[in-house]
């Protein structure tokens, strides 16, 4: 784990991967989903108070006519000003226009967290990895179908492609 990450707010922004009610209630490890949506939902309430964008991403199943019941975010999830993206592959770039909206924004670096972490997460990061984007993962933001899963991206993957911290250690600043 890293120490306190000192971020700036005008080209940081949160992105957070498929905290949609069905996934959330899946049987997941190392922590539950909804304790990965409470962190969630505390990154995501210091972003916008600090004036950074914050990214909701959630997945829908191509070629489908319905989408699976509990598809949406999950709810007060989405607030005004947030960018809600609807993905229809593992990551959350292809075919979205994401990057194009964040380089709007002229950001440069992604907070990341979500469910789960070595499928939507990982291949989300790797995405922007290739794109150029500093990465932060907020460990204690996300989790898995297995511990096992969860720590291969968390102390393996993650720490190639940029910096893993814990919710407590991200901190947005000014000036």
């Amino acid at each position: 784990m890293t120490a306190p990450l000192a971020l700036d707010p005008a080209r940081t922004a949160l992105v957070l991967v498929d905290l949609m009610d069905r996934i959330v209630a899946l049987p997941l490890e190392p922590r539950k989903g909804t304790e990965v949506l409470a962190t969630a939902e505390e990154l995501a309430r210091s972003f916008r108070s600090a004036g950074a964008p914050v990214v909701l991403i959630r997945v829908e199943r191509p070629g489908v006519t319905e989408q699976p019941p509990g598809s949406g975010l999950v709810a007060g999830l989405l607030q005004d000003g947030d960018l809600e993206v609807v993905k229809r592959t593992i990551g959350g770039f292809q075919g979205t226009g994401l990057d194009e909206r964040l380089r709007e924004h002229r950001i440069r670096t992604l907070v990341l967290g979500g469910i789960a972490t070595n499928l939507g997460v990982e291949s989300t990061a790797r995405a922007a990895a290739d794109l150029g984007y500093e990465l932060v993962f907020v460990e204690d933001a996300m989790t898995a179908l297995t511990a096992a899963e969860h720590e291969a991206s968390v102390r393996l993957d993650f720490p190639r492609l940029g910096s893993v911290a814990t919710a407590a250690q991200v901190r947005l600043t000014t000036g």
